[in-house]
Order: structure tokens, then sequence, then C-alpha cells
């Protein structure tokens, strides 16, 4: 909860670039619902799917909360800086921003395979075809001759706790100091297994923040994600003692 708080501070401190980032990403959960608004199937996995690949696009929010605890200006440029340093730095530094790269294409990947695993077992284990979300409630979710929804939320469930435990310090982590993707990832599995049940707490809040955006035709998005963003910084930098590996200075990408 005082993640919260502080995340909340930070968005307080910098609320149009922090809504921003919130209204991007219900716009996109917007078009997602527009495109696959009468395929139920598919719109229930590409959501969830999305909410994977999340953490990833949250690399600003980060890196401006780092900005504000450093006292550095906290502006659009940072914003812009951060999602095009690797190409200020092609030249000199060849790998410089590909880690935080690849682990967003890892996290992409991981999402793809879900919203095709849940699309594949709607369409093909629902007794009839499912298009609205009455269809899902009705068929899938109350249904008494098979278990489709149990299954549904166990695969998803299957897949979303390795990729939690994989990234919910690791991003902010190489954003913040010189380290590969196996060692973010490593620290975060660490950092899950040494406090499972704060962790646990800190997951089951963010799921519940995160349905509570999409059940308010993702306007609730707008104020929560930038909050659960600036949370996340906060997490990270209470949970990992990082002051032995070195720091990355702004302006600097994540190495391999």
């Amino acid at each position: 909860m005082q993640w919260l708080a502080l995340g909340f501070k930070d968005m307080a401190l910098a609320p149009l670039l922090s809504v921003l980032h919130g209204l991007i990403l219900a716009l996109f959960g917007g078009l997602i619902a527009l495109l696959a608004h009468d395929r139920f199937w598919l719109l229930a996995g590409s959501l969830s799917g999305f909410m994977v690949i999340a953490p990833i696009m949250a690399t600003s929010l980060y890196a401006m909360s780092r900005a504000i605890e450093k006292g550095e200006p906290v502006d659009f440029n940072l914003l812009v800086t951060t999602w095009t340093q690797w190409q200020l730095h092609l030249r000199k530094q060849p790998d410089s921003y590909w880690s935080l790269i690849r682990f967003g294409f890892l996290l992409a990947l991981a999402a793809t395979g879900w919203v095709i695993t849940s699309a594949a077992l709607i369409t093909l284990l629902a007794p009839v075809p499912i298009h609205t979300p009455l269809d899902f409630i009705q068929h899938v979710v109350l249904g008494k001759n098979h278990f489709l929804f149990e299954i549904w939320l166990g695969l998803g469930g299957l897949m979303a706790a390795p990729v939690f435990a994989s990234s919910v310090v690791s991003v902010p982590l190489l954003l913040d100091r010189k380290v590969t993707v196996l060692q973010a990832v490593l620290t975060s599995w660490k950092t899950v297994l040494t406090h499972p049940l704060p962790m646990a707490f800190w997951a089951f809040l963010i799921m519940g923040f995160c349905l509570l955006g999409l059940f308010s035709m993702f306007l609730g998005l707008i104020f929560i994600v930038p909050m659960l963003g600036h949370g996340s910084w906060h997490a990270y930098r209470q949970l990992i003692d990082a002051s032995n590996l070195d720091e990355r200075l702004s302006g600097q990408g994540p190495s391999t």
C-alpha cells in the first residue's frame, strides 16, 4: 500500500505526463475492444495478453519516478529519450539498449502465446460460438457440463505467475542498473521467492486495479496505469539493494 501511495505522489508531481501514459493504454485497450467486439473469445485473450506486456510499456513511468527521486527534470524530453536512447548510442554501443528490447520481445511472445491459447481453448471447447460477454458468462463461466472456465483460468494463472515473477522488478532494474536480462530476471525471481506474501498481495492489487480499469470501459486505466507504474518503481527500490551494481546514467540504454 505504501508503494501505491508513493506512486500516487509521483503521479501528482507530474500529472500530465503520467496521465498521458494511462490515456494511451486506455485508447489501445479501446482499439482492441473495437476490433474484437463481436468475437469475445478473442477479446478475452487479447485484453489479458495486453496486461502481460504492461511492465515494458511502463518503462518511461519508471524513468519519471527515477528522475523525481534524483531531483532531475521530468518533461516530455525525458519520455522521448527513454524510448529512443538506444538510437543515440547505436554507433558507439551497438547493443546498448537491446536487453530491454529483448525482454519486451519475450513478454510480447508470452502475450501472443496466451492470446492464441485462450482463443483456441474457447472456440474449440465452448458448446456454442462465443460472440458477446453474455455468451461467455452463460456458456463458459456458468456452463455446468464442462470445466472450460476452470481450465481457462488455470492455464491463465499458469502463464501469469512466471511472467509476474520474471518481470515484477526486472524492467526497473534494467532501466536503473547495468545488468543483463538474465541477471534481472533471476533477481526478480529471487525477490518473489524471498518475499512471497507481499509479492502475492502486490500481484493481487495489480490484478484488481487492472480489472477495475477494464470494467470501467478503460477509463479507469487513465489513472490506474500511472499509479501502478510509479508504484512499481518504488517496489523495486524498496525490495532490491542494487548499490553494488553499476548505475546507469540518464541517456544510457541497458546493456546486453
